[in-house]
């Protein structure tokens, strides 16, 4: 669980194109389908996210919506308590059971599938008594009906048992995070206990897993419960990687894809203080999982809050980079999709009773980046380009980047501090007229912003102003 080079010359067309909203299963189950990407509503409720699907994500091309934990957690408004389940009735702050259910059904209509965040390697971190969401009775070893004392690791160390040495690989798989009662899952009978709440989500209808925190299990464990899945489901694990730590992302690919949160961090870095042209291998030659394994995206809930990567307060150049993400052939991308908060801890929207509020995007306290113009008009261009090669890198050794996605859909990034005007870019597109989707949406076989022609030979001539993007997709293209 988990500054900056300052931007003064944004223009103006940047700006309203980046934020203005456009109106026994196998080893490795990535997303299938063109429709690849993940859309992470961040402690959305359900009748909000069952909205969205119908309204936005489904009709703009996303694949899939990564939803928080559904399971009854301790009660508190900070974010983080929806990462403390108290038992594993599918009722919380978010909405009930039978909200849950009315979700998957609504999304899977709309054509998107719903990967939920699973807690399952410990339960609360209270150490008093207390009770939950639900009503359920619990204290910080004793959740009654489900597990006891002996169902938890107590590893005896530090103090507290909690984890202070992440060279030491038993520490971090017996010993506790931040105090969270952590579950032995090396046994069977807490083996069984977990696959039997997956399985209720599955009945459900769910079509994937976040394993929250999947590092402080063995990935033997985790297969472990995995093979007692009644049926396929996408598995993507949180695996944090940390130089010089004896656990490794690679140890997990056999259950499923795996975070690579180094991915993020570098890009980041990349984008403030370095060159965009060092990115012209991004992905295994900088010791990343192989792309099949890895689950990518600018930021999630945990790295948002600790300041090393890029947010959506950083505006033009967020969307950027996650137009980079989208355009580039590495990983399943995951679109994060945020609230305002003013300290780490800061919980979702909430009534007076501490329900999450209904999510109204850019009112309210939600930033919705999923329907930032350049973010949900790249998604359209990721589904044209999957499975296509990368081709026709260019650079000019700084910030102007140019690549293709052999003969499906083209982008050219300038983040220097001058426009690049009246370069031609060889793209390998048939010839014809296609829709800049960064500045404009295709609807109806229509563009609402400039129009780029391509010619026989597959060139187009453009300007891209500083900070600035042009990409095209054979799915854009006007008849």
């Amino acid at each position: 669980m988990r500054h900056h080079r300052l931007r003064l010359a944004l223009v103006a067309s940047l700006i309203v194109a980046l934020l203005v909203p456009a109106s026994t299963p196998a080893a490795n189950a990535a997303p299938g389908g063109a429709r690849t990407v993940i859309a992470n509503l961040f402690e959305w409720n359900w009748p909000s996210v069952a909205s969205e699907c119908t309204t936005f994500l489904g009709p703009r091309g996303y694949g899939y919506v990564q939803v928080s934990p559904p399971q009854e957690h301790v009660r508190g408004n900070q974010w983080w308590v929806a990462y403390q389940p108290v038992s594993y009735r599918i009722e919380s702050r978010k909405g009930t059971r039978a909200q849950f259910k009315s979700m998957i059904d609504t999304c899977h209509a709309a054509g998107v599938k719903v990967i939920v965040d699973a807690v399952i390697n410990h339960m609360s971190g209270q150490e008093n008594p207390g009770t939950g969401w639900a009503g359920s009775a619990y204290s910080h070893y004793d959740y009654p009906g489900i597990y006891q004392h002996q169902d938890f690791h107590h590893c005896g160390r530090n103090g507290g048992d909690d984890i202070v040495d992440y060279r030491d690989r038993y520490e971090v798989q017996n010993c506790e995070l931040v105090n969270l009662a952590d579950l032995k899952t090396g046994s069977e009978y807490v083996r069984t206990r977990i696959a039997g709440y997956l399985n209720d989500l599955l009945s459900l209808g769910v079509d994937g897993f976040r394993l929250d925190a999947s590092k402080h299990m063995p990935a033997a464990d985790i297969a472990a419960i995995k093979a007692k899945l009644s049926r396929s489901a996408y598995i993507v694990q949180e695996v944090i990687y940390g130089a010089g730590e004896p656990i490794l992302p690679t140890e997990y690919t056999g259950n499923g894809d795996v975070h690579e949160f180094r991915y993020g961090n570098d890009l980041a870095r990349v984008f403030r203080n370095e060159k965009l042209a060092y990115l012209n291998n991004f992905g295994p030659a900088w010791g990343y999982l192989p792309s099949t394994s890895a689950a990518v995206f600018v930021d999630n809930h945990d790295t948002q809050r600790d300041g090393h990567v890029l947010t959506h307060r950083d505006n033009g150049i967020y969307a950027l980079a996650n137009a980079f993400m989208l355009a580039w052939p590495y990983g399943s991308p995951t679109v994060m999709s945020s609230y305002e908060y003013t300290s780490r801890d800061q919980g979702p929207p909430s009534d007076a009773n501490g329900r999450t509020s209904n999510s109204t995007c850019y009112a309210g306290g939600w930033r919705c980046e999923h329907r930032w113009q350049v973010i949900a008009n790249m998604v359209g261009f990721r589904n044209a380009v999957t499975g296509t090669s990368m081709v026709n890198w260019y650079d000019n050794g700084g910030n102007h980047i140019a690549f293709g996605r052999n003969g499906k859909g083209y982008i050219t990034i300038n983040d220097e501090a001058y426009a690049v005007n009246g370069r031609s870019y060889r793209t390998n597109l048939p010839a014809g007229r296609y829709c800049d989707v960064i500045h404009g949406t295709f609807t109806s076989g229509a563009c609402s912003g400039p129009v780029i022609t391509v010619d026989s030979a597959g060139w187009f001539t453009a300007n891209v102003a500083a900070h600035d993007a042009v990409a095209i997709h054979i799915g854009a293209r006007l008849s």
